[in-house]
Formats: structure tokens, sequence, C-alpha cells
């Protein structure tokens, strides 16, 4: 295991992991998470160790890494393309994104990032009513929010627009002064997510050009046990890619154990 720093396009420092050696394979965190928020990472990393170079990293605002205003969703791409490069030895990686990670994903794929692979574990999408899609002015709200100084509003609109968390849930949650600042110090970075996951949550069919230009071979995965909502929302966007294939894996609420993810990603490796 190695740890280090790179540097993106910008400027920005982002701190990553490695494990292994062998064709890369990047990980990249949904909304809130980060390298310390996310062992899970980690243990899948060690298990595809074997065979591979296993990078996870904190996206821009998160955890070790840096930040540099104003964000552009492009700056992201830029990162992912220079984990790729300086920790990755600039081989085109398979990247595997969590949640709205896998929104992330797509879109660097989209704007021609090095990525020979696509692996997507309950991408974010509300194509139909099977829940409340965001409103339209969620990410101008957060923005709102956080430029006013107050980051528990932008954390408390995530968590209930976003993930759909009851009213009370949240006001519990606002009673930990330990959890709650830790979603604080990261609430810039939620209209981050929230800007990835835009044009794919509006309650809408997914337009035709969203991402028509990722011919890569594509793993969109959903957890058995998963909500309804987010199985609708893996299978609409399996559908929508020409090149994807489609997966229930074992799996509850929005995860799956590392064992289960590094068994699905090694044979999509291997099969692709």
């Amino acid at each position: 295991m190695q740890h280090g720093t790179i540097s993106s396009a910008d400027g920005t420092r982002i701190a990553y992991t490695a494990w292994g050696a062998g064709d890369p394979i990047v990980i990249i965190d949904g909304a809130t998470a980060y390298r310390a928020t996310a062992p899970e990472n980690a243990s899948a990393a060690e298990l595809l160790a074997d065979e591979f170079l296993v990078i996870t990293y904190d996206r821009r605002g998160r955890g070790e890494s840096g930040d540099t205003p104003p964000y552009a969703v492009e700056r992201e791409f830029d990162d992912l393309a220079a984990v790729i490069d300086q920790a990755g030895g600039g081989r085109p990686a398979t990247v595997f994104g969590w949640s709205s990670g896998g929104n992330l994903a797509l879109n660097a794929a989209q704007a021609g990032a090095p990525i020979s692979r696509l692996a997507l574990f309950e991408p974010n999408a509300v194509v139909d009513d099977t829940r409340p899609p965001l409103p339209a002015d969620y990410v101008e709200r957060l923005d709102a929010a956080v430029a006013a100084g107050r980051p528990g509003d932008a954390v408390a609109l995530f968590m209930t627009a976003a993930v759909l968390a009851p009213d009370d849930m949240v006001a519990e949650m606002r009673q930990d002064p330990q959890v709650w600042a830790g979603l604080e110090a990261i609430a810039p970075t939620i209209a981050y997510d929230g800007r990835n996951v835009r044009e794919a949550m509006t309650g809408a069919p997914l337009p035709a050009g969203l991402w028509d230009r990722v011919g890569l071979p594509i793993l969109v995965m959903n957890g058995r046990d998963t909500w309804p909502f987010l199985a609708t929302a893996a299978r609409s966007i399996a559908e929508h890619l020409p090149t994807a294939t489609y997966r229930v894996v074992p799996g509850a609420e929005h995860t799956t154990a590392p064992d289960v993810l590094a068994a699905a990603l090694r044979a999509f490796v291997k099969e692709a």
C-alpha cells in the first residue's frame, strides 16, 4: 500500500492510496464519501491487489485533497485523468464509481478521460415517478446555503431532497456533533455531485445525447436488496447505454460487501 498526492491540471493536490501492481483500477466515491469514511474501498482493493493496481482517492474538497475555486465538473474530469496518469502509470484505467461517483465517471468518459472500462454501482437517475426528482434549483440552493455560512442547511437539503431521509431523522443526525461536523466540513462538495447528476435526476427519461460518446464496456450493478428506486435507476442507465451490461449482485440498501465488489470487478475486467 502506498499513499501519495498528485497535481491536477489547475494545481490542486489530490491525495490517493494505491495497492498492488498491474492494470489500473480507480475507485470513485459518491457524495460526501472519501477514503477515511469508506474503508470498504480499501478492503476491496486489498482483495484485488494480487492482479491489479487499485487506486482510491479523495475527490477535491474532501479528506486530504485540496480544492481550487470556482468549481466546474471539468476540473473533476482533470482530477481523474491526473490520477490515472500520475498514480496509475498513464495506462487507460478501469474506473469504478459508487452512486453519484458513477455519474462522474460517465461524464468524464463522455469528455474523453483515459478510461478503458466503466463499472458503476447504483449510479443516480430519476426517470419516472418511482421517487421525486431533484428540485430544479437544488444546486443553486446548496451553493447559496454554503455561501451564506450555513453548511448544515446544505447537508440537510441533500439528506431530504437527494437521500429522501425524513425530517426527523435529519434532526436527530444534527444532534450528533461529531457526525454533523464531518458532514458540514464537506458540504461545499455536495453541490459538486449535484452538478454531475442533475441531467439524470429530472424525473424524465434520460436525454438521448447524454453519454452518447461513451462506447466503452460498461457494467452497471445494483444490490439485490436495495431500495426499488435505486434498482430502477441502475436499470434505466444500463438500458440507456448500448455497451452496458446490467447485473444484480448481493447487497443491501446502497452498498455491497468488499468481497462481492472485488469479485465482480475482477470478472468484469477479464471478460470485457
